[in-house]
Order: structure tokens, then C-alpha cells, then sequence
């Protein structure tokens, strides 16, 4: 089987070919360049970014590997959520591709694209299990009963955890996007020279915040601190707080194995500092973990089987809870 992925959710352009649960293509057309002079995604320039590249690069998926569109026995595309102009760009085409060739069309959710990229590389896990959704617009965690049925067992209150490292990477007067900009320079900085507290320290629910973190990081700014030891600082108690809900909430669901997906997920502290967890974890294949359409194409081979037989006439949606079924 042959499914053709697409994902059109923010600011990435992500055509995906997947063979029988097997990612054979994955193609991204990154917007970083575009939205780097306003230092975050612009939405409009987004969609017409998405709208003039989708088509060229469904046809440069197709050529790598040399199958004809008809070839295809399924399309699946992002629903949402995510910048409702970008997504209808990919959603529609989806749509209309499928029906033009008169194969079935998969609604896929944003969040459950990203759960299933990590099978990618570990296939033969199965629930239970967490999933850590952790970008530049989710910071998400899910106890995964079984494949298809979700529970949100905590989600940030403000900020994502990568657009927090995009606004302190702004106030630090660093690139877009932050989280790699933060990375490096924070290893020219020392930590313990800048008192940030951890968000939500006592809590015993599994709730995250950063948005008081970011205005932490503003006034020390202002007191004169070096933007190095900022950077140290912030991203050492951004991942501590971080390390903190998901260990918590391992503890309490009796879970061991944490799936760690989305941007956020390839920062070598975080990945260092979950290890010392003592948690099993899976991570994505290299590629995989931002925004891509092989996620959705994967997550539509694994699922499809459980959707109505017609989504056609589903919206797309910026808003959407993670549930069994779209």
C-alpha cells in the first residue's frame, strides 16, 4: 500500500511516501529564511509559501520513488490543529488529489502524526505508554492506552515549550527559530549566574507554564546579566521543569516507556536529563521529529482501518482535541 502524507500545519511544507508502514520519502521545504527578518511564522506569508511549493513537491515525492500518482491507494493529510490558512493548503489539496483518483482520503491529527513518527524507528512498541509532544506550538502529555485512545494528561497553560525558546532567543536578540540559537550559546554560559526558578514547583498535577519563565528572563535582562548565562540558565530550568511534570506523572500512571517527539525533543539537555529519568525512551528517526508529511502518512497506515470511509467532508480545524477518531 502506498500512502501519500501531507502536512501543512505551520510553517513547514511536508510531502511524505510511505510503503507498507515503511517511510520510502520524506520531503520538507523549510520556510526558516522567509519568516527569519520578523523573527516568528508570519501566517499569510506561510499559506502562500505552502500553496506555491505543495504541488512541485508532491511531484518530486512521486519521482524518488519512481511510482506514478495513480499509484497511490490512499492520501492523508494534517486536519489540524495548527494556522487554519496554512493547513486548509495541504488539507485541500489532500482532498482533492484523493478524490480525483478516486482513492480514500485520511483525516489525520497533527499531535497523533507526531506520536506515530517515533514508530518509525521503534515499530514493534506498543501501549501503554507517555507521549511527550513538545514544539514551537504544543507542549503535550499523553498516557497512550492503546493505538488510537489518547488521554491528555497535561498540557502547557500559556507558551509551547519552543515558543518559549523562540520569544527568550528574540529577547536575547538571537535567529529564529530559538531552540537551537538557545543551545548554543548556552554552552558559553553558566547556569547558577542567573536565579530562575522552575514554573509551578509544588504542584501535583501534570500542567506546565513557561510564559513566567520568559518574563523572568526580561528582567534579567534588564539587571545586566550576560545573554550566555541567561541562555544557561533558562533552558536548564526550561528542561527541569519539563523533566519534572513527565517523571511525576511516569511515576503515577506506573508507566516506563516515554515516546519524546516535536522540535523541542532534539535538545541534547533534554534527551540527557530524561535519560537520568531512568525512563525508557523513543525517539523519532532524524527527520522525523518536526513537522513532516511521512508522520501523517505513517499515522494513517497505522489507523486508517479505524476511520469512517468517508472524510472527505471533514473541516479542517485550528483547534482539536487528540481523540480516538478525528
Amino acid at each position: 500500500m502506498w500512502i501519500l502524507g501531507l502536512d501543512t500545519s505551520c510553517d513547514d511544507t511536508g510531502v511524505g511516501l510511505v510503503r507498507d508502514g515503511a517511510v520510502v520519502v520524506n520531503l520538507v521545504a523549510s520556510q526558516t529564511l522567509l519568516h527569519q527578518r520578523y523573527g516568528g511564522v508570519v501566517p499569510e506569508l506561510a499559506s502562500r509559501e505552502h500553496i506555491q511549493v505543495i504541488d512541485g513537491l508532491v511531484q518530486q515525492a512521486l519521482n524518488t520513488a519512481k511510482i506514478e500518482v495513480s499509484d497511490l491507494d490512499l492520501v492523508a493529510a494534517t486536519r489540524g490543529p495548527g494556522l487554519i490558512g496554512a493547513l486548509l493548503v495541504g488539507y485541500t489539496y489532500g482532498k482533492g488529489l484523493a478524490f480525483a483518483l478516486g482513492k480514500p482520503f485520511v483525516a489525520v491529527h497533527h499531535l497523533e502524526g507526531h506520536i506515530y513518527a517515533a514508530l518509525a524507528e521503534h515499530p514493534e512498541v506498543e501501549p501503554p505508554f507517555l507521549a511527550l509532544v513538545a514544539s514551537g506550538g504544543h507542549t503535550h502529555l499523553f498516557e497512550v492506552k492503546r493505538w488510537g485512545e489518547y488521554h491528555l494528561v497535561g498540557a502547557t497553560l500559556d507558551d509551547a515549550a519552543g515558543e518559549a525558546f523562540d520569544k527568550v532567543a528574540r529577547l536575547l536578540g538571537l535567529g529564529y527559530p530559538g531552540g537551537p540559537a538557545i543551545e548554543q550559546l548556552a554552552y558559553q554560559g553558566d547556569a547558577r549566574r542567573v536565579p530562575l526558578s522552575v514554573p509551578l514547583q509544588g504542584q501535583e498535577g501534570f500542567a506546565f507554564s513557561f510564559s513566567g519563565l520568559k518574563t523572568a528572563v526580561a528582567r534579567a535582562l534588564e539587571k545586566g546579566y550576560a545573554a550566555a548565562d541567561i541562555a544557561a540558565s533558562f533552558q536548564q530550568v526550561a528542561v527541569e521543569h519539563i523533566v519534572q511534570v513527565v517523571s511525576r506523572a511516569a511515576r503515577y500512571y506506573g508507566l516506563s516507556t516515554l515516546l519524546v517527539t516535536g522540535g523541542v525533543a532534539q535538545n541534547a539537555m533534554l534527551k540527557a536529563r530524561l535519560q537520568a529519568a531512568g525512563l525508557r525512551l523513543l525517539f523519532p528517526p532524524k527527520g522525523l521529529a518536526t513537522d513532516n508529511g511521512a508522520m501523517i502518512a505513517l499515522a494513517a497506515w497505522r489507523t486508517q482501518a479505524q476511520r469512517p470511509q468517508n472524510q472527505l467532508s471533514l473541516p479542517a480545524a485550528a483547534y482539536l482535541p487528540l481523540s480516538p477518531a478525528p
